[in-house]
């Protein structure tokens, strides 16, 4: 089995391959004209599978035909063969929203994860985005946790932000009369909806039914490299800013405006990359009581990426030209990332995942423990034992920062998952298509603490 495809189905760090034009991200009025945008979406999956790429280009729009040829179109698919494995058949085709245009979500199955293929359409049925990330609906898998309890909470739609990014959110709210202490839920990595979904599991609705189970609101939201694809993919200077920490601070204010929320006892949890982000998002937003640091990575991104793919690599033992060809590329990107004369130039073909040389800029420099250390808020670690991807290393990071404040409380699960989910073995991918839920003891132990602040 090759490496990359042994990765596709963890939690990736990014999309795996995004284009857009700028002109599918305009808000220009939609004119339908009766197209049947599933229909299409199937046959450009179907064209695709074949290597009919021309046929594919040929129903890009102008902006589109000028960034993407044929043959960057065949290197792209080829590329998600490499790291998913052989085409194997279509699952299901839905339709979303996309601002006045249409977005054709096909969920393909290939032989070592499904993945969604993401098509957008202009008013005139032209293909303006295209793009491929692991696939965040599996159905089948909606039980409910033992510890969540729906006759003790209620939920609402609710908008968080306003304008050009307002997100679609869900409050989750105790029955009894309050004000309740409140947690915002801060996503991980990746374009992730509100519940966090990674395969068969919700992490955060999880987290949201059962923190409100025990008298505490939770406020989770889609995450905007979600909700609006097409229009981030157009922003060239994108930034954690814009990807994550002001649509948290924009949580935080609506949750600040409700009702049965005490203003004064609002805690951010942040998950994964929310947790790395966590501190950046305090100093954002002074009036947070409180931190919960889910799996939060102390080491930067970039050394993150070649950690997890050393791992993976070994769990099968040897590993073909290909991998090798696959982990060298990969860290010649990193070299890059780290290179002092790294500069808005550099073009995101040079490094990891494609992702804009502003993005990295940003985050140099940024050490998540030490800010964290001069924040006045109190703080609960979490880590989870069997976590390949933010491993105790970066726990024993936190500790080392912040061991010396009192206000600071850690817990160590060692057969929890980087998802929080109760495991056996030699951690691998597979475990995120396991389904499972968030440990009770999690929940517990993050219901007590926040309590008693």
């Amino acid at each position: 089995m090759k490496l990359m495809k042994r990765y596709m189905p963890a939690v990736m760090l990014f999309m795996i391959t995004i284009t857009c034009s700028l002109s599918s991200c305009s808000d220009q009025p939609s004119k339908p004209k009766g197209i049947d945008y599933k229909a299409r979406g199937t046959h450009t999956v179907e064209l695709l599978s074949e290597g009919k790429f021309d046929e594919v280009t040929e129903s890009f729009d102008a902006t589109m035909k000028s960034v993407m040829s044929p043959q960057s179109l065949k290197d792209a698919w080829r590329n998600i063969v490499e790291q998913a494995g052989a085409f194997k058949k279509i699952l299901r085709t839905r339709e979303e929203p996309a601002g006045a245009y249409k977005a054709v979500i096909v969920t393909t199955q290939f032989a070592e994860a499904d993945i969604d293929v993401r098509v957008i359409y202009d008013q005139d049925g032209l293909i303006g985005g295209l793009w491929f990330a692991p696939a965040t609906e599996t159905p089948g898998h909606q039980s409910i946790p033992s510890y969540a309890n729906p006759q003790t909470y209620t939920e609402k739609d609710v908008t968080v932000g306003s304008g050009k990014w307002k997100l679609p959110g869900t409050l989750t709210i105790p029955s009894k009369p309050g004000p309740f202490p409140a947690v915002v839920l801060v996503h991980g990595s990746g374009p992730h909806d509100r519940d966090e979904t990674i395969g068969p599991n919700k992490p955060f609705r999880d987290l949201a039914w059962g923190l409100a189970s025990k008298g505490i609101v939770a406020l989770r939201y889609e995450k905007r490299t979600k909700q609006y694809q097409a229009q981030m993919a157009a922003v060239k200077d994108i930034t954690v800013k814009e990807e994550t920490i002001d649509d948290a601070v924009a949580a935080v204010k609506l949750l600040r405006e409700t009702k049965s929320v005490d203003p004064n006892r609002i805690f951010v949890l942040g998950h994964s990359l929310g947790g790395y982000l966590a501190p950046r998002i305090a100093q954002a937003e002074p009036r947070i009581y409180g931190l919960i640091i889910m799996a939060g990575t102390t080491r930067p991104l970039e050394d993150v990426i070649v950690d997890q793919l050393e791992y993976i690599s070994s769990l099968n033992g040897k590993l073909g030209e290909d991998d090798k060809k696959k982990i060298d590329e990969i860290k010649r990107q990193v070299e890059n990332v780290k290179n002092p004369k790294l500069s808005p130039s550099t073009p995101a073909s040079d490094l990891p995942f494609g992702v804009p040389a502003s993005y990295w800029i940003d985050l140099s420099g940024y050490d998540p423990a030490e800010v964290a250390k001069n924040l006045k808020q109190p703080m609960l670690i979490l880590q989870g034992g069997r976590d390949y991807q933010v491993t105790q290393a970066d726990y024993e990071g936190w500790k080392k920062a912040l061991s010396s404040k009192s206000d600071v409380t850690f817990e160590y699960y060692p057969g929890f998952s980087h998802l929080f989910i109760e495991g056996k073995g030699k951690p691998a991918p597979s475990d995120y298509e396991k389904p499972g839920h968030v440990s009770v003891q999690v929940i517990d132990d993050i219901a007590r603490w926040v309590k008693d602040q």
